[in-house]
């Protein structure tokens, strides 16, 4: 039987990340992906001009429909939304003792803020302690902690590890949006830290890096793989992903990167 990935996200009508770049991810790495769709974006690689949540009955619906057929093995949580939309996730995730990984679609690389603050608290006290692994960006961690962004990587553990207590299983510190010309990422667990590095590549096709790289992770674990084995091999993943962004040429703004790198290429 095929494993089934679940992402519960919002939806990018570019294409490039959200459920869109999740289900390319999944079904690259050998996945069928489901969906669940938290909100509708218009959106392209120059702008987000409208956001439509859907309604907290059809997110419920959604994930009831797709958990009561599908053998799900793994859930990807991405945008959610707002406080009644996270309690609505969290209810209908609770007592499915599945895998989840949590990307905190929280605060976008210009430092816009993509989630409302009053729905920070619902996402900290009812979905942290259900998740298997977050995915925090330096900022998105800095929000959960109430501090500022870390500056180097003693302070990226001492988040990761701050983080690992307030409820998930394990924390993915993503460094992608520091500075250097290495980018670091650090993956704290109950039992190690593994430092995972890539050289900083020079493109502004970056769109859905976080996205793709948390449904990659979640394909890995769909498949069995442990956390260290699925994260490391989620890493290479997108470091092809975006080596070959430029490739794409989709869109006039800051495009895609490639989901099908390993599959097609630009000839």
């Amino acid at each position: 039987m095929v494993p089934v990935a679940l992402t519960i996200a919002g939806s990018d009508s570019g294409g490039g990340a959200g459920v869109q770049a999740d289900l390319k991810a999944f079904s690259a790495l050998g996945v069928y992906g489901a969906s669940v769709i938290t909100a509708l974006t218009a959106q392209n690689t120059r702008a987000v001009t409208m956001v439509e949540p859907a309604s907290p009955a059809m997110i419920a619906a959604q994930i009831d429909a797709v958990l009561d057929d599908l053998a799900v093995r793994v859930v990807k949580l991405g945008m959610l939304g707002g406080r009644e939309a996270i309690a609505t996730v969290a209810q209908g995730l609770a007592g499915r003792a599945l895998p989840i990984v949590l990307d905190p679609v929280m605060v976008a690389k210009s430092g816009d803020r993509l989630l409302p603050q009053e729905a920070l608290e619902v996402l900290r006290h009812e979905l942290l302690p259900l998740a298997t692994l977050l995915t925090p960006n330096l900022a998105e961690a800095a929000e959960f902690l109430g501090c500022a962004p870390a500056q180097d990587e003693a302070e990226m553990a001492r988040q990761g590890y701050a983080l690992c207590k307030m409820g998930p299983r394990a924390v993915l510190m993503k460094g992608g949006h520091g500075a250097g010309a290495i980018c670091v990422d650090l993956l704290i667990m109950s039992e190690a830290t593994v430092r995972l590095t890539a050289p900083r590549q020079t493109t502004r096709n970056t769109h859905g890096t976080g996205c793709t790289l948390s449904a990659a992770i979640a394909a890995g674990l769909a498949i069995g793989m442990g956390l260290e084995q699925a994260v490391t091999r989620a890493h290479g993943y997108l470091q092809g992903a975006i080596a070959a962004a430029d490739g794409l040429g989709v869109g006039s703004g800051y495009g895609p990167v490639h989901h099908f790198h390993e599959v097609w290429r630009d000839e």
